[in-house]
């Protein structure tokens, strides 16, 4: 039985790299993956899932109106759906992902941010962790050492940005991966 599965973390914990991974363990076994990026992202050029280890691949892009049930995703065509950015989804389009795994058992694998700059839930992440069959944190580690849980916005002079709107793509020049106490000790 096929399962959804949610891999989340802060910003700079590999979830791209991973996701590039598993995609490429899955086709040297000769078998089909599709992948997916958020429409909204475009640090790297739309549909492109970019480590910033370097790796890069093109993917299919989703947005506000994409409908992952009238996609030809279903086996034995493709054997896993892989969606990068997942914090972007909306919460219709993370119920039909549980419904490719329960209904068409075909995998799904969502990588993508659990809060925003405020600590906030991405209404995509609240969903993907109420109906995740399975759910890991991957790790990355503060300025200080510690597990980094939050990302933290910073303005051009790296001070702590605590108002704005949610969604406000950067990278590492906009964005810091810290622990709950350099994110509150920042405020």
């Amino acid at each position: 039985m096929a399962k959804l599965f949610f891999r989340y973390a802060a910003m700079n914990a590999g979830k791209s790299t991973a996701l590039l991974q598993v995609a490429h363990n899955y086709e040297e076994r000769g078998h089909r993956v599709r992948l997916f990026t958020a429409q909204i992202d475009d640090r790297y050029g739309r549909g492109t899932i970019t480590s910033r280890l370097g790796p890069q691949r093109e993917a299919e892009v989703f947005g506000p109106e994409t409908d992952f049930l009238a996609l030809p995703l279903q086996l034995p065509e493709v054997s896993c759906v892989l969606i990068d950015e997942a914090q972007f989804l909306l919460k219709p389009q993370v119920w039909a992902l549980h419904e490719l795994a329960h209904v068409r058992n075909v995998p799904v694998i969502c990588y993508g941010l659990r809060t925003d700059f405020q600590g906030e839930l991405f209404p995509g992440s609240a969903t993907l962790l109420a109906l995740a069959d399975e759910m890991d944190e991957m790790k990355t580690i503060c300025d200080c050492g510690r597990k980094a849980t939050m990302n933290m916005r910073v303005d051009a002079n790296n001070r702590k940005v605590t108002e704005g709107n949610q969604v406000e793509i950067g990278g590492n020049a906009r964005y810091r991966a810290v622990c709950g106490r350099c994110f509150r000790q920042q405020a």
